[in-house]
């Protein structure tokens, strides 16, 4: 029975992952939003940035370390006050607030971390 439930346990975790990693949990649609940043976690497999959208908490998927270097942001970009507006796709359950970033704008500059979806 043990063995069972170790194999059930392990078969559905590789299902668990690519349900958030990717574009599956979006809308296909973008829409803009423009807040500060409250705070940022960077890193792999993505950096996830909390910002405050008039008062509402959203939580932003940037790239990883890699494609947020490509695209010329540095992780200053992201501290704490930083004003950001943000283009990208949302969640699909708009309940979430969540929004993976495909441009990020800083003042006048512009960096696209998906220059391949355009």
């Amino acid at each position: 029975m043990k063995r069972l439930a170790l194999s059930v346990l392990l078969l559905s975790l590789p299902a668990a992952v690519p349900a958030h990693h990717g574009w599956a949990w979006t809308t296909g649609k973008n829409i803009e939003i423009a807040g500060r940043v409250v705070e940022a976690k960077l890193g792999n497999p993505h950096g996830v940035v909390i910002l405050d959208v008039q008062g509402a908490r959203w939580t932003v998927e940037v790239g990883q370390p890699w494609r947020n270097e490509r695209a010329g942001l540095k992780d200053r970009d992201f501290a704490a006050g930083v004003r950001l507006r943000i283009a990208g796709e949302p969640s699909a359950d708009p309940k979430a607030r969540l929004i993976k970033a495909e441009r990020i704008f800083i003042g006048d500059r512009r960096f696209d971390l998906y220059p391949e979806r355009d």
